[in-house]
């Protein structure tokens, strides 16, 4: 497995709306992308090779909500950029690692993406990332 880069770092808001001012308004960053995923509503702000995502839960029981519960607004995940997602998993199980998805699943922007279980990864919530068709 190679790692490319850092894709992005996923933080966790009450209102992307809010969040994308600072990014805007306040740091002179551009929102290059709004998206919904599921209950997840989505703005990623490029800095470098590297995207803030900000990610709020549309419904009251989504995981961006109950992760505000416990932990408040911050940081969510650190994502990771590979070319083969479905190898990296594979070989990530077989080191013994625990993964919160066995298999990849659908991303924003038409990525493939899977977890790595945060009580292995010494409380980062980590997230593998193959890019889709285009990006």
């Amino acid at each position: 497995m190679k790692i490319n880069r850092i894709s992005h770092i996923g933080l966790a808001v009450k209102d992307v709306d809010m969040a994308k001012s600072l990014y805007t308004d306040k740091l002179g960053l551009e929102i290059k992308g709004e998206e919904m995923l599921g209950e997840l509503k989505i703005a990623f702000v490029p800095v470098g090779e590297t995207s803030i995502e900000c990610v709020q839960s549309t419904t009251a029981e989504g995981v961006m909500c109950k992760f505000i519960e416990k932990k408040g607004e911050g940081i969510h995940h650190i994502a990771f950029e590979v070319d083969d997602i479905e190898a990296a998993v594979e070989e990530l199980k077989g080191r013994g690692v625990a993964m919160i998805d066995q298999k990849p699943r659908p991303g924003a922007h038409g990525t493939k993406v899977a977890f790595l279980h945060p009580k292995g990864t010494y409380g980062v919530l980590i997230e593998l990332v193959q890019p889709g068709a285009g990006h």
